[in-house]
């Protein structure tokens, strides 16, 4: 079948305007929805892995996404109370990838970049803000999307609807699909500072991921700052204390103290789930991204995994719109995305931050023990760096009919 009414994409976080570009740039129609006034600029997801580059290149973007940031060619793990170091190095995966590093540039960067090439250079592309899906009717033919706007309601009709808007999707609620899984106890704050942390630390790299017996931590660097992820305490409700200077201040001063106070910047305090969508398909009706599946933010797969859901989404309504089966290929996307996420992504994300939150000194240096011969083996690392980057789960799903 030819696609002729436009594929309405709700949310132009980096998910759906990666499935608006992919589907723009092959002549589908697209219309994409924002709810916001404006594109949000927050600081979220930052890591940008190998295999997800690949898919920028082929969209014609990666440059403009690697000049926007830094390229970070290894990462380490790190131990605070004995000083151990294993330090992955991603030319290792040369073989593997045409992007062998992670680039570090915001998420916003990306999807401001497409927004404004989506209104440019494709005509049958039409960019929404200020309209968020309140409910939706289908049949066999199409969708009608009621959405909300400051100017009050209206319906969109469309081809297929597809849901990128974010871990509280309208679209996974107006189709009634749950959302399985659990909430952490305690949540995690995320600080900004331009402090040169590199100074602080011996060999410090772009990406670190830092256990500690008190409190582990992740140190991730941007264009312009060091971002600290940092758990909080779960018996604490105060959301105030764990936002305030004084506090971000003790922590950074704990991990790394300095004789004047950091300048600190942008500061959010969030909830950590790990919740995987029943379904990612509802006839027509398809989400993505953390509509469909949310993590803890270790290892940088939430982002990167939803990319990768819209790549792969993106390509079997290209394929429908050449004639192929609707029916099987939505069908298969919902079966390779969603058993790649039950059984990769969430048990790495759940064990990743098993390990930097252990308080046992020897399962801590079994641990940091094993990283640092993993690093040493050339084999052993590739095979780590494959899982790691994602790169595996791409290839196990792709086996998967």
């Amino acid at each position: 079948m030819r696609i002729e009414k436009p594929v309405i994409i709700a949310g132009a976080g980096p998910v759906g305007c990666t499935a608006a570009l992919y589907l723009a740039q092959r002549g589908i129609p697209v219309t994409l929805l924002e709810s916001g006034q404006e594109l949000p600029k927050t600081l979220r997801a930052s890591t940008w892995h190998p295999p997800t580059m690949d898919m920028m290149s082929e969209l014609g973007i990666a440059q403009a996404i690697i000049d926007l940031g830094l390229i970070a060619d290894r990462y380490q793990f790190r131990d605070r109370r004995t000083g151990a170091i294993a330090e992955f190095d991603l030319a290792a995966l040369q073989a593997d990838t045409r992007h062998p590093y992670r680039v570090q540039t915001e998420q916003w960067r990306m999807t401001q970049l497409v927004w404004d090439k989506l209104q440019r250079e494709y005509p049958t592309t039409t960019c929404l803000l200020d309209h968020s899906v309140k409910g939706v009717h289908q049949d066999s033919h199409g969708v009608e999307v009621l959405v909300w706007t400051s100017q009050g309601e209206q319906i969109i009709d469309g081809s297929f609807l597809l849901g990128c808007d974010g871990a509280d999707s309208n679209v996974r609620k107006a189709t009634a699909i749950s959302f399985e899984g659990f909430t952490y106890p305690e949540k995690f704050l995320v600080a900004s500072t331009p402090f040169p942390l590199e100074t602080k630390f011996d060999r410090l790299s772009l990406v670190n991921y830092v256990s500690d017996p008190d409190e582990w931590l992740v140190l991730l660097k941007t264009t312009s700052l060091w971002r600290v992820l940092i758990p909080t305490d779960p018996n604490n409700t105060d959301d105030s204390l764990f936002l305030s200077d004084a506090w971000i201040q003790d922590r950074l001063q704990h991990m790394a103290p300095h004789s004047e106070p950091y300048e600190i910047g942008h500061r959010t305090l969030y909830r950590v789930h790990q919740r995987v969508a029943k379904t990612y398909r509802r006839g027509r009706v398809l989400i993505a991204g953390d509509a469909a599946h949310i993590n803890n933010p270790l290892g940088g797969m939430g982002m990167n995994g939803g990319i990768h859901d819209a790549y792969n989404l993106a390509g079997r309504l290209s394929r429908i719109h050449e004639g192929a089966d609707v029916d099987e290929e939505l069908d298969l996307y919902d079966k390779q995305r969603r058993l790649i996420c039950m059984h990769v992504v969430q048990e790495h994300t759940i064990n990743n931050k098993k390990l930097l939150e252990t308080k046992d000194p020897d399962v801590q240096r079994k641990r940091q023990d094993e990283f640092m011969r993993t690093a040493a083996d050339p084999k052993l690392a590739r095979e780590f760096l494959l899982k790691t980057s994602m790169i595996q789960s791409l290839r196990d799903a792709a086996k998967i009919s």
